[in-house]
């Protein structure tokens, strides 16, 4: 990668960090600091830790933020740590220095469009190549160490913040804040994986020379093709052809349908796929003329 390549790479992760700050404050501010709701996550516990002490968010955004930028330092890199200091000390500035209105006190609203500006900002300063909240970091660093999962850890920090808030803000609050964490996370989500959030799917079928022609030539998708055996019971060690592809989140329905068109017993398991690189995902047209 040539200088000005980094230099143009920098730059894009720069806006995307700036907007994602002020994509966040704008939710924090404009939604759930004055309607006294929260988040899941290290901002949630920052929220609620403000509402307690009844002390500034800005403030505690930063302490609680500390120790798990720490840790992101020596578990992925002090260069993700430095970024995502200065990122979080400037969603802190904009949270307690910038004039954003309050929009509405409807509690459902508060707690979708809350949820999707703050899931939005954190989206994209993740794809800007930074953290402004450490649930990630910290879930990783349990994982590594206990037989939970990343998931299985963020689900039960989670638990417990919601648990605290139901006791110091009320039930319903706590309920409408959920709202807002499901409705952040999934937005999270979408904005770092968009669209193209790709799906592998694992098919198996008597005919699996016309299932190969549908993907590679009809719906133009790069196949695998690997021997498997049947092992139920003795009767059904038979070979299979097993065809393997990979599809985006849009495509599933449409290339299952068409594979259960030809075969209506075939075998079709589909997994969300974390991350994708290198080789063939979609086949292109080539221009042969030259």
């Amino acid at each position: 990668m040539t200088k000005k390549q980094i230099f143009i790479k920098s730059i894009r992760g720069l806006i995307l960090i700036l907007i994602g700050i002020l994509s966040a404050a704008f939710g924090l501010k404009a939604f759930l600091i004055p309607n006294n709701f929260i988040d899941g996550g290290v901002t949630g516990i920052s929220m609620l830790v403000a509402h307690i002490t009844k002390t500034p968010l800005y403030f505690w955004i930063v302490i609680i933020n500390i120790p798990f930028i720490i840790l992101g330092a020596i578990l992925i890199g002090r260069k993700l740590a430095l970024i995502s200091v200065g990122a979080i000390i400037l969603l802190a500035l904009a949270i307690g220095f910038f004039p954003f209105p309050v929009i509405t006190h409807d509690k459902l609203l508060i707690a979708i469009f809350g949820g999707f500006f703050l899931g939005f900002g954190i989206g994209f300063a993740v794809r800007g190549g930074s953290v402004i909240d450490g649930t990630e970091i910290l879930a990783l660093a349990i994982s590594k160490n206990s037989f939970l999962s990343v998931g299985d850890t963020i689900l039960a920090l989670n638990v417990i913040i919601f648990s605290f808030a139901g006791y110091f803000l009320g039930i319903e609050t706590a309920l409408y804040s959920l709202l807002t964490y499901f409705v952040a996370s999934k937005t999270v989500d979408f904005v770092i994986h968009g669209i193209e959030e790709y799906y592998g799917l694992t098919i198996i079928s008597s005919k699996h020379e016309e299932m190969r022609q549908l993907l590679v030539g009809e719906l133009n998708k790069s196949v695998t093709l690997y021997q498997a055996r049947g092992g139920l019971s003795e009767q059904n060690k038979g070979q299979y052809e097993v065809i393997y592809t990979i599809v985006t989140r849009l495509e599933v329905n449409r290339v299952v349908r068409k594979v259960l068109e030809i075969d209506s017993k075939a075998f079709v398991a589909e997994h969300i796929m974390g991350e994708v690189h290198g080789g063939v995902i979609k086949k292109r047209a080539f221009n042969h003329s030259k």
